[in-house]
């Protein structure tokens, strides 16, 4: 034996687990830090160490020790683990911070395979008004009413603060446990603390010409600033604040407008606010809907400048909603009258009518009926979701390497394909009013419900 291969053998670590033989090695233990179990059981001696515990579950945490990952379920037969067992083992072993990353991996999402998992239900009568993810990607905060629940990484544990709100229409992790909140019916933007009970930091406002007091219309945020959509309680200004996220000063005003007679344009404030990390650009959107249709504006702002580098002003089929994709370099909307997912791309925005169908358009007039009304577009890694009455669309591009289909123009390698799930029985019962996406997850509201839907991808084994 040559002192390579005992250099080998002896970096080998042999653990009996409820009588099965596990091997690894000495570095892959020690990952698990000082503290934990597993970093205890680096032994010399060639006698394995004995653990009384499950050696199934062992085998998943030792697999996600080592690659980070949940293991994916082999087969029809392997066995499916319920993550309370996996919790409680993590924590023996003293790992559980391992088990929280690899649940709230969005590398884990698989959006051609998500299934409802788990249904989460809330305390009142209050269906909820807005749903943010935590920014760890694992667990959930919930408004509804004037109430804010929130749901642990594994969803299991739930706890709710009373808010100054009558309802919160606007709700954003900005670090974990600071919630930004706000309403459209309730002056200010207020930073609540939920490890101290939901205690308000302080109220972040809006100083407008009219020395009126200012609400919320939007809430975003970047990894450096916090972005705050405000409109004057008399309905005659609007603007957008920049915040540093660190200790949420005032950085500088964006797009602020003030109403001249009877111009709509001004008068419609930004209810949507996404921040495109690879263009460095906040893209802000709002709509008005008035006897004569709906209109509306998509802006994109350099926040350092303060310059907008491009604007849409939308009037022929007007967005219900819109959102833009970093991944896809592309903007979504769907239209408010056709109920049709259209995409521009983020390079050439300059066009005059940079907007593409992604479905079969129709040839109709678009004033019959307003198809899509109150459909929600979210994207989310290398996919664009569109809710459509109780069910959703999953638009996903196919790089095709041919030549654009003229029919469509669509251009040269951008073609992008739907699937559709999730659809219930009764869509206007059931007709859903939001979406959010963390880490592995998708939560999905629905009108009148006092729940929120978890979607999950089952062929991982692991069932919450």
């Amino acid at each position: 034996m040559n002192f390579s291969t005992i250099a080998h053998e002896s970096n080998v670590v042999s653990i009996n687990v409820g009588g099965r033989i596990f091997q690894t090695t000495k570095q892959t233990l020690t990952l698990a830090g000082t503290d934990s179990l597993l970093s205890r059981l680096v032994v010399t001696d060639s006698t394995p160490r004995f653990v009384d515990r499950d050696p199934d579950l062992f085998s998943v945490l030792l697999y996600i020790l080592r690659t980070g990952n949940l293991p994916a379920r082999s087969s029809s037969s392997s066995r499916s683990f319920d993550v309370r067992d996996l919790i409680h083992e993590s924590r023996y072993y003293g790992i559980e911070s391992f088990l929280i990353d690899s649940l709230s991996n969005p590398s884990q999402f698989e959006p051609f395979d998500l299934r409802r998992s788990r249904i989460l239900q809330l305390n009142g009568r209050d269906s909820p008004s807005s749903i943010s993810p935590s920014v760890n990607g694992g667990g959930l905060h919930v408004a509804h009413g004037s109430k804010i629940t929130s749901f642990d990484w594994s969803l299991r544990q739930k706890s709710t603060v009373l808010t100054n709100f009558s309802a919160v229409d606007s709700l954003l992790e900005i670090s974990p446990g600071v919630l930004a909140a706000g309403a459209t019916d309730f002056p200010g933007l207020q930073i609540i603390d939920l490890e101290n009970g939901g205690f308000v930091r302080t109220t972040l406002n809006w100083e407008n010409v009219t020395r009126s007091s200012s609400t919320v219309q939007a809430i975003g945020s970047s990894t450096e600033f916090l972005f705050t959509s405000f409109e004057s309680s008399r309905r005659n200004s609007n603007s957008i604040m920049v915040y540093d996220l660190s200790t949420l000063l005032p950085v500088s005003e964006i797009d602020h407008c003030e109403i001249y007679g009877a111009g709509i344009d001004s008068a419609i404030p930004s209810t949507k606010l996404r921040w495109v990390e690879s263009c460095n650009l906040l893209m802000v959107s709002g709509s008005h809907t008035s006897p004569s249709g709906v209109n509306g504006h998509i802006r994109f702002w350099d926040v350092r400048s303060r310059n907008m580098v491009w604007e849409i002003k939308e009037a022929h089929d007007c967005f219900s909603d819109v959102t833009v994709s970093d991944n896809l370099s592309a903007v979504f909307k769907v239209g408010v009258a056709s109920g049709e997912v259209f995409y521009a791309d983020l390079r050439s925005l300059g066009a005059k009518d940079p907007w593409v169908c992604l479905g079969e358009e129709r040839k109709r007039s678009l004033n019959e009926r307003r198809e899509g009304l109150g459909c929600k577009l979210e994207s989310y890694g290398n996919h664009v979701f569109c809710s459509k009455g109780s069910g959703i669309e999953l638009w996903s591009e196919v790089i095709t390497g041919l030549v654009g289909n003229a029919s469509r123009d669509v251009p040269e390698g951008r073609v992008f394909r739907k699937n559709s799930f999730g659809k219930l029985a009764d869509s206007g019962e059931n007709k859903i009013t939001g979406l959010a996406f963390g880490g592995s997850r998708m939560f999905v509201t629905r009108k009148d419900h006092q729940s929120i839907e978890v979607w999950q991808s089952p062929s991982r084994g692991i069932s919450i």
